[in-house]
């Protein structure tokens, strides 16, 4: 099969990209050349800016793709979503969006009202009806939603949307890990955790298993006009990932549950914690056959050494804040 990847040098990209080129397929990648990560000498790169894509088209429709695979369908590219450049010429898109789509991604940050949504949430779970708390990704404003509702209603490019989980790994540029491993590095014998999150549940996927999901998908004309979440199969409390990621580190401190009151300011959350974020995958494993392929422990290692090597700027701890609630907790 043919495949036109726009974007795929970042984060989950090169390791779809390498998926694809591995099992045998053409793949082009429609990048601006500004990270050049290692892929396979068989994959062909056309560069130019999202926003010049219809200069660029006439290199990306020859030879017609089998399927176009957009990465960031919410940057639009010459004022339209990247996959509808290719009706007539592709036989299907794929787009990326997030988990966070549901309504109950707003009841949690306090944008949209009303009780917790059910659990876990499937494909037909309720989606938000208004914006996005955080709608800004490398400074662009955009919406996962509207990017839905713009692609899967379009009977002439039949496309799949796979939303995707907290994606954690080497290259992860959220840094989902550094808030433990900083500490753990740092010999801390305690970690904080805001005590209304202890039990709290959120789903998780790792880099490669999230690209393994996609490639699936992207190949098998099954998942053609369909939506799947990706997730890992089991969502996690928040005390649960940490004693993981300590496992995997080696650390040995204390987890502590610590009344919100107690806490500095950096460690308090203003989410709604009675709304977990517990996602199904079952869609995409029951008619796909899509498994996780690398093993917890591994991934958690992979990402651990590569927030050593790659700490965010600015992500200093106020030690000094923590020392004094874990008096005070001590005390109490």
């Amino acid at each position: 099969m043919r495949f036109v990847v726009l974007g795929g040098t970042r984060f989950i990209g090169p390791h779809l990209v390498r998926a694809l080129a591995g099992a045998g397929h053409e793949v082009t990648v429609f990048h601006r050349g500004e990270t050049e990560a290692e892929l396979p000498s068989s994959v062909r790169h056309v560069y130019g800016d999202f926003g010049d894509l219809e200069q660029r088209l006439p290199e990306l429709r020859h030879p017609a793709p089998d399927v176009v695979i957009d990465m960031v369908p919410f940057i639009a590219k010459s004022g339209g979503h990247g996959v509808m450049h290719f009706k007539g010429i592709a036989g299907r898109g794929l787009v990326l969006t997030s988990c966070d789509v549901y309504r109950a991604f707003g009841r949690l940050w306090r944008s949209e009202p009303g009780p917790p949504d059910p659990l876990p949430l499937t494909e037909e779970s309720p989606l938000r009806r208004r914006d996005a708390p955080d709608r800004r990704t490398d400074g662009v404003d955009f919406d996962n939603v509207e990017v839905e509702e713009e692609v899967l209603c379009d009977v002439e490019l039949p496309v799949t949307s796979l939303r995707l989980p907290a994606t954690y790994g080497p290259g992860d540029a959220q840094h989902r890990l550094y808030e433990y491993v900083r500490p753990m590095d740092d010999a801390r014998p305690a970690i904080l955790i805001d005590e209304r999150f202890a039990g709290w549940r959120w789903a998780r996927g790792y880099v490669e298993d999230v690209a393994a999901a996609i490639a699936l998908a992207a190949a098998d004309e099954r998942a053609s006009g369909r939506v799947y979440n990706v997730a890992q199969r089991e969502a996690y409390s928040e005390t649960q990932w940490a004693r993981m990621i300590a496992n995997a580190h080696g650390w040995q401190g204390e987890l502590l549950a610590v009344p919100p009151a107690m806490l500095p300011g950096s460690l308090r959350s203003d989410l709604d914690e009675r709304q977990e974020y517990v996602v199904s995958s079952e869609l995409i494993r029951d008619e796909l056959g899509y498994e996780e392929r690398v093993p917890l422990t591994e991934g958690l290692r992979r990402t651990i050494e590569w927030e050593r090597a790659n700490p965010p700027q600015g992500a200093e701890p106020d030690y000094a804040a923590q020392d004094r609630a874990l008096a005070q907790l001590r005390d109490s």
